[in-house]
Parts: C-alpha cells; structure tokens; sequence
C-alpha cells in the first residue's frame, strides 16, 4: 500500500488521501482506485508477475498508438510490479447492460454500445496486431498447441472432473487431439484478446475503453467474437448473436475479404474451444473455490452447450454427446 501510495505521490505531486480497493473477479491481480487532496484519481494495479504487468504495458502502447481506446499509463514501478493507470470510472459494460440482461429487451442505447464494440473489434484485431511484438505477449506468443491443450485439460480436470460424471478419457483425448488439430489451421498474424467480454469494456463519454488485455497474443479473429457474443455471463439470445455477428462481418471487411459460410465454420469450431476453456473456468472459479460470480454462470453456460451442440460435431462425436450430457442431465449444485 505505501508503495502505491509513493507512486501516487510522484506522478500527481500530492499524497493520496483515499485508497479504495476494487472489485475482483477471477485474476489475482489487485486494482485500487486512489484519490488525492487534489481530487485527482488513478486506478493503481498491483500485479502477480513482472511479465503479465509488462504484457499489459506494451499492448495498451499499441492500443493508443492505433487512436483505439486503452487506459493512460501515468506510471510504473522500478520492479515493475504495479503501475497507475488512467481511472475510467465505473461505467462497466456488463453492468450498463444487466437490466437489459435480466430482461432480453435492448433499448436503441444499449444495442449502440453492442455495435460499436462489435464494430470496433475488428481493428483491435487487425491494428493492434499490425505493429505488436509477439515476444512481449503473457504467458506464450500465440494461440498454439501447447495453449488449446491447456484450455482442453481445463475443462476436463477443473470441470469435467468436478461433476462427477461418468466418462472415457481415452475417447475424450481422441476427440480433443483431433479438435486441437483443427484448431490450429490458418491462423493469421491478428491479436486475439484472449478475454473480450463485457467485464472488459469500459463506456467512457459514450465510447468503449479495452482493459485487462494482458493475455492478449497472436490469434484467429473468431476466437473473441466467440468470447463475447458466447460468454454465459451474458447470455445472448440466438437473434441478438446473429445480428451482432452481421455487424462484426461487415467491420471486418474493411481489412478482409470474408466468405461467410467458412468464417461461420471457422467460428462454431472457436466458439467449441472458447465455451470449454469457460467451464474449466466456471468449475475451478465456481464449484471448487465457490466463487458466486462464476456459480450463476453455469446454468447459462449449460444453454450454451446445449444451443452449440443441437448440430452435432461430426468430428468430435464423443465429446458432443458429453456436452449434451452436462446440458440436459447434469444438475449443478449451486
């Protein structure tokens, strides 16, 4: 805390008067937002690993460098363990939004922010990765084998294992080594967030702010549509998908020439790998640590399971009747 409040007192000239610590979800990153005696606020993260804090840095760079919207840095630590960032307020786009979630009825503002995310993210993907350093990217440099492997094991040892399911890992593990394959074909040299969802977004003068891309690194441009249109935190309708879906497809091609048909092949695969990295989410964060944030996300995130796999897998048909198994006959325990 005094250290935070040093590097307040350098970058602002005033002591801190207030430190307030905010909310956390699921990272063991630290954010409080401190005020001065002059009124002056900054939000000041203390971070778990020098290279994650580093990662951040060098991406909000290439946010700003690209006139996109990213945080200010006002400044670091001589470790490199926490900095001060710009204070953005509290204007969440997952709590802006919760109303409309409650309900599925989107007034004309709300679908505005949703567009202009959607619309946004194609030059997030394309800009940002135009010009980044793919080395500086926490904890690898890409979406590869060794990454979909994880997210896969994930799911099966953070969730899978947790709801005490019936299931034959030798069937499974041929189903994920033929999944990972597949995933890996024709990726291009774009930034893929990693976690864009609302959490994420921040509405500033009626624009959207990007945070928390620190696991950020090279990627296929499905994956953070999946992420966000597909995220059970939020659970979109069909329709509200479908038509964000549309408005990302015409902003992406401002930097390439789409064939619908294969992107939605390419994108209903990303979305299988995105959904199961979720779960093992959802059950280390939920069921084992009990968190309640990721315990209301199960029950969407069965919907989700089970509007992804109404058009069975064909290559994956274990792990789709698995799927379709925890959808409709596994009961969480919340």
């Amino acid at each position: 805390m005094e250290r935070l409040k040093k590097l307040y007192a350098r970058w602002s000239g005033s002591e801190a008067e207030s430190v307030q610590l905010l909310p956390q979800s699921g990272s063991a990153r630290k954010y409080y937002r401190i005020t001065g005696g002059d009124g002056r606020t900054a939000v000041a993260c203390i971070g778990t690993n020098p290279a994650e804090n580093r990662a951040f840095l060098e991406i909000g760079r290439r946010f700003r460098e690209e006139g996109l919207h990213a945080p200010e840095i006002f400044a670091v630590s001589q470790d490199g363990m926490a900095y001060l960032q710009e204070d953005l307020g509290d204007a969440q786009l997952f709590e802006l939004l919760k109303p409309s979630l409650a309900t599925g009825v989107y007034g004309e503002r709300e679908m505005e922010w949703l567009r202009s995310v959607i619309a946004t993210l194609p030059s997030v993907q394309y800009r940002v990765g135009l010009g980044m350093d793919w080395n500086l990217c926490f904890p690898d440099k890409e979406f590869n084998a060794r990454m979909v492997n994880f997210d896969l094991n994930y799911f099966k040892y953070d969730f899978l294992k947790f709801t005490g399911l019936e299931f034959d890992e030798i069937r499974l593990q041929d189903d994920f080594d033929t999944l990972c394959g597949d995933a890996l074909q024709g990726i291009g040299n774009t930034f893929m967030y990693r976690d864009f969802q609302a959490r994420n977004i921040m509405i500033k003068d009626g624009s959207p702010y990007f945070i928390d891309f620190q696991g950020g690194r090279r990627g296929p441009v499905q994956y953070d549509l999946a992420s966000f249109l597909w995220n059970a935190g939020t659970h979109f309708s069909a329709q509200m998908r479908r038509s964000l879906e549309l408005c990302y497809l015409d902003a992406l091609r401002e930097y390439e020439n789409v064939s619908e048909d294969e992107f939605y092949d390419r994108y209903r695969l990303i979305t299988l790998i995105r959904l199961l990295q979720e779960m093992g989410a959802y059950g280390f964060r939920g069921i084992f640590e009990r968190k309640q944030l990721f315990l209301d996300c199960l029950k969407p995130a069965q919907k989700c399971l089970a509007e992804l796999t109404v058009e069975p897998f064909e290559r994956y048909p274990y792990l789709t009747g698995l799927l379709r198994s925890l959808a409709f006959e596994w009961t969480p325990a919340l």
